[in-house]
């Protein structure tokens, strides 16, 4: 199979200068420690081992005005874009991390574990959300701040972490049990240790900026290379929702790689990874050796298959605020589903509702031009104004076999239209054959340099892709069948967005 060039490597543990200077990275080493614990009770031995010399931060605050507990384990996992302490060299040779760090969470993810252990939620925040940021004492001047509205990965440089859990429950309405900070550098040396992760694109995927340069197809990438695919913004026009839907992709994989097979049976294996880990991020008071073994109990039996992924809803990626720039605004009330769908446990999607997985393939549209669906790359945008309306049509042309971007947003310019357009490129007139054929009531508008990227502006008239489900099958499917439903629009299985096989 294709592989990733590889990347040069780290000739020697990078010391970071400074006591109790730590440089903060990415989301997924400390997910990646969810998935590494519950592989063996091997592990459980090594990580009472080592529990007590994990970083800790008083993280999680009290208060009447908390969440009620639900029962579940939530995680607030974030990476912040802090480079102490880590040489020049590396970040620019090896990591492709250069710029300027800034003090605040690069990336930001709720995870849930169901109270009964069977099922995981990961629910993505976009970093530019535009939120209320609770009263807080500053950091820098220990003033107090009066309650205010910013971009939410501002927070933890207002107030450190103990700002971030709060700004997230206050704005999600989900209770914060515990929380993890994490390095980019342990990312790098525990998927190492893992012997490398395989991730999937149907076409190639290049951002100069991090560095990515990946073939079509699978390939498996060292921790070097993983790096740059879960941080890479400028692959195409979804900037951040596009790279968090690439790291969901890359966490299923994760998640199979961790718990699939013999990958960590090897206690030597296991104890570097656990050290790797544990040793290289920040989490808070409460998760101590006790909640780090129940933990592990926890997730014992969690596999890519039982993993529900979602980003939070949005209406506008690009609103403008004075002295903050460019902001996302959230749809209000599918962010309301979401998280209340979260907060009672309920699945996201029909495979975690545990409706029997259908084993067929999925329907594929009639194809009247000689391009396979999956080589047709489409963004799509809801020029209806109808709640959900994009996420629905991502996920139909997705099962259909088109390579949506999973980051459907509203079209800009007014959300009135009834008829469904399908933008394209006249330089890809064979392509939109196939998406036309699929869509067969869509208008087609030629657009001159828009790219190899479609764009299908649903309408408020929109139907289902040739051969999927028509209105009048959906209103005629049993109690059962409906009752099974996805509970949230644009969520994702572990299974649906991994690789196949």
């Amino acid at each position: 199979m294709p592989q990733q060039r590889p990347p040069a490597r780290l000739s020697a543990p990078v010391q970071r200068r400074g006591p109790g200077r730590r440089s903060r990275g990415r989301w997924a080493a400390g997910v990646l420690s969810f998935a590494v614990l519950a592989t063996s009770c091997g592990g459980w031995a090594v990580l009472n081992g080592v529990g007590s010399s994990l970083d800790r931060v008083d993280a999680i605050g009290g208060g009447p005005d908390r969440p009620a507990d639900d029962g579940a384990s939530t995680f607030l996992v974030v990476g912040t874009d802090e480079r102490e302490g880590i040489p020049e060299s590396t970040l620019k040779d090896v990591l492709h991390a250069g710029g300027e760090s800034c003090h605040c969470t690069d990336t930001m993810m709720v995870v849930q574990l169901s109270a009964d252990r069977g099922r995981a939620t990961v629910v993505s925040v976009p970093r530019d959300s535009y939120v209320d940021i609770p009263a807080h004492q500053d950091l820098a001047t220990g003033k107090q701040v009066a309650a205010s509205k910013g971009k939410i990965n501002a927070a933890y440089g207002m107030g450190g972490a103990p700002l971030a859990v709060r700004t997230v429950e206050q704005n999600t309405g989900l209770r914060i049990d515990h929380y993890v900070e994490v390095d980019f550098l342990a990312f790098v040396s525990t998927v190492d240790a893992l012997g490398g992760v395989e991730v999937c694109t149907p076409k190639p995927l290049k951002d100069d900026y991090s560095g990515l340069d990946l073939p079509a197809g699978t390939s498996r990438l060292d921790g070097a290379g993983a790096l740059r695919y879960v941080r890479a913004r400028h692959v195409d026009g979804s900037s951040d929702l596009g790279r968090m839907h690439r790291q969901q992709k890359f966490l299923a994989q994760l998640l199979h790689r961790a718990t699939a097979g013999n990958a960590l049976l090897d206690p030597a294996k296991l104890t570097g990874v656990l050290d790797t880990v544990l040793h290289s991020v920040k989490v808070d008071k409460g998760l101590g050796n006790a909640e780090l073994l129940e933990f592990a109990g926890r997730l014992k039996d969690l596999s890519a298959s039982n993993a529900d992924f979602a980003t939070v809803p949005l209406a506008q990626v690009d609103h403008q605020v004075a002295g903050w720039g460019s902001t996302v605004l959230w749809d209000e009330k599918g962010a309301a589903a979401l998280f209340e769908a979260v907060r009672a446990g309920r699945p996201l999607t029909v495979a975690g509702a545990g409706a029997p997985a259908s084993t067929a393939p999925p329907s594929a549209p009639p194809v009247a031009g000689t391009v396979p669906p999956g080589e047709v790359r489409v963004q799509v945008l809801n020029g209806a104004g109808v709640q959900g309306l994009g996420f629905r049509v991502d996920a139909e042309l997705r099962k259909a076999g088109f390579a949506t971007t999973g980051t459907p947003s509203n079209a800009p310019g007014g959300t009135s239209a009834a008829r469904t357009v399908i933008r394209y490129d006249p330089r890809w007139d064979e392509s939109v054959k196939t998406l036309a054929a699929a869509l067969p009531d869509a208008e087609l508008e030629s657009v001159p340099g828009l790219g190899s990227t479609f764009q299908v502006v649903a309408g408020s008239e929109y139907r289902s892709p040739a051969g999927g489900a028509s209105p009048s099958r959906a209103a005629s499917a049993t109690p059962a069948a409906a009752a099974s439903a996805p509970a949230v629009a644009g969520a994702e299985s572990g299974t649906e967005i991994g690789c196949p096989g």
